[in-house]
């Protein structure tokens, strides 16, 4: 086990960033709705001018793709896959979500949508780096 996580310590490292990205994307909401007065557990009103769904979107469309990630990233480890790959392509998903997270924030739709396609085509990538080994 040791030998493993030492081959895929880079890898492990983006686990970690972006265990932490979901965490700022959960105070970001959480802090966002204190200030705009919400009351937890009631429907967040679907409208993209509003900061405070576009939050919570953002937590839950990340919520929504971590599985596949962590899956696909599981499947390239238990594979052997390259670890240089694996790093490469897991910290580009990590960057891929933080890209698509502030450009929700910011109600950039046009580069949130690039982003949400980038990360989809890290995970196809994830997945054909474990086949390919």
């Amino acid at each position: 086990m040791s030998e493993l996580l030492t081959t895929y310590q880079l890898t492990s490292y983006s686990w970690g960033a972006l265990t932490l990205l979901l965490i700022l994307q959960i105070l970001i909401a959480d802090l966002i709705g204190i200030k705009s007065r919400h009351t937890p557990g009631s429907p967040v009103e679907t409208n993209h001018n509003n900061l405070l769904f576009r939050a919570t979107r953002t937590v839950a469309n990340t919520n929504e793709s971590i599985a596949v990630y962590v899956f696909a990233v599981l499947f390239c480890l238990f594979q052997g896959a390259d670890p240089g790959y694996t790093a490469v392509l897991s910290w580009a998903y990590v960057a891929g979500r933080t890209a698509y997270a502030v450009c929700y924030y910011f109600n950039q739709q046009t580069l949130r949508s690039i982003s949400f396609g980038f990360s989809l085509l890290v995970l196809i990538a994830l997945l054909i780096n474990g086949f390919a080994f």
